[in-house]
């Protein structure tokens, strides 16, 4: 699978933690939790939900930092798929992909709209018009420059990162806690397995983003280092913010409170500083939704250019702009998907078909580990990953109860993307019959 033209190499670790991290906070940070609460309704089943998310993401981090210290090109999971299982599967997940993940930037990106009209005053058809300007921006940053491109996420993603800690902070100082459901003793009650299933599922989408950035490893330095190391950090840190933030919200929240608040954060802060802490938490929520639209916005077009190189896609996609060494063709198809996708979907329909519609394939590509560990022994591997097997079977286990339960909970979501992901066969065979008489 030779490289019709490589990427430079001009990203060094703290630069892939900024993507990494930009991808995973988003915008569900301040609206997951009172969806939790309403689901679960106890404060020990909540913070079990946000840790087994957690370490199912860890799970998933430190099988993806083999793989992409194995193989360190561009493409991620694309490139792992196609070495584990050959062409096919590899080309039903960029075709699911290119269907799916263009939803995430637009679902992103209309949040960042909604919260823009705290500010000044927009109707529907205005803040598609706001949420079509960002995708452009971002799109034409990453079209001129990666270098430029990342030192925009290095910011977006530091400031992020130090405004959450710092909302949780605010919160811990001036509020009492002798309302909040922390001063009461902890509950472990759950409505039922089920619902617990589904509250995964849903702590998955602020926990997303993990194996994106992936795709970015073929502009990596030293990528066998930097790559694990990256992930392994941007995982840790995220996860400990979101158990930060969470504690603070029930610091001064009851459960019941907490579960029917349609803005926990703006809610969390009034309950300590007065309405005004709603405008703070909007200016939040714009620096965060508009890092992690700047985050996928990198890493997202390296799938499509994978996949032209290696032959599963128009060979225009691959291209590579002679001055400014940036995969142009891919990010312009991307960023064109998405806002198409910003005029036709609402955000939930845009939030839902993007989180379940990928992680069969990050299933499939922690199996894949197990697989290319049994055929490919003596094969390179700068970095193994802690504990195996037990680590990658029990995300595999894991994954898998979630998309049984996704399946029998959510049955015309899930439904929807296994068809899409079906498709993608006949699409296939289609494609290579149509790439044999072109030769």
């Amino acid at each position: 699978m030779s490289e019709v033209a490589a990427l430079p190499r001009r990203l060094g670790m703290w630069a892939m933690v900024a993507v990494i991290m930009g991808t995973m906070i988003g915008s569900g940070i301040f609206r997951t939790p009172a969806s939790i609460a309403e689901m679960v309704g106890s404060v020990g089943a909540i913070t079990a939900v946000w840790v087994i998310g957690g370490l199912v993401t860890i799970c998933l981090a430190l099988c993806l930092a083999e793989l992409g210290a194995m193989f360190p090109r561009s493409g991620g999971i694309f490139v792992f798929l196609h070495e584990a299982f050959g062409p096919i599967v590899a080309f039903v997940f960029g075709f699911t992909f290119l269907l799916v993940n263009p939803s995430q930037w637009a679902a992103i990106a209309l949040i960042f709209s909604e919260y823009l009209g705290s500010f000044v005053p927009l109707d529907a058809v205005d803040k598609r018009v706001v949420a079509t300007a960002l995708i452009l921006f971002v799109s034409v940053t990453n079209y001129f420059s990666v270098g430029f491109a990342a030192a925009i996420q290095g910011f977006a993603t530091s400031a992020k990162a130090l405004a959450l800690a710092g909302i949780a902070i605010i919160i811990f100082l001036l509020g009492s806690g002798t309302s909040g459901a922390l001063a009461q003793p902890v509950e472990w009650s759950v409505p039922s397995i089920g619902v617990f299933g589904v509250a995964l599922i849903a702590v998955l989408w602020p926990y997303e983003g993990v194996a994106g950035p992936c795709a970015m490893a073929g502009e990596v330095r030293d990528p066998a280092r930097n790559v694990p190391r990256a992930l392994i950090v941007s995982v840790l840190v995220v996860m400990a913010l979101y158990l930060l933030v969470n504690a603070a919200y029930l610091y001064v929240l009851p459960v019941d409170t907490a579960a029917k608040s349609g803005l926990i954060a703006a809610d969390a802060m009034s309950a300590v500083a007065g309405g005004g802490a709603a405008a703070v938490i909007a200016a939040c929520v714009m620096l965060s939704t508009f890092g992690a639209v700047s985050a996928t916005s990198m890493a997202d077009p390296r799938v499509f250019y994978a996949m032209a190189r290696d032959g599963l896609f128009f060979r225009r996609i691959g291209a590579v702009h002679p001055r400014f060494a940036t995969p142009h063709v891919a990010i312009l198809l991307s960023g064109a998907t998405a806002i198409a996708y910003l005029w036709v979907r609402t955000f939930e329909e845009l939030a839902a078909q993007f989180v379940i519609g990928m992680w069969l394939f990050y299933t499939l590509a922690v199996i894949g580990l197990i697989k290319l560990r049994i055929q490919r022994p003596q094969a390179e591997r700068p970095y193994r990953v802690p504990g195996y097997p037990v680590v990658p079977i029990v995300f595999v286990i894991g994954a898998a109860g979630l998309l049984a339960n996704s399946l029998w909970e959510l049955p015309g979501i899930t439904t929807i993307n296994l068809a899409v992901m079906a498709v993608g066969i006949p699409v296939y065979f289609v494609w290579q019959r149509a790439r044999a008489a072109r030769t």
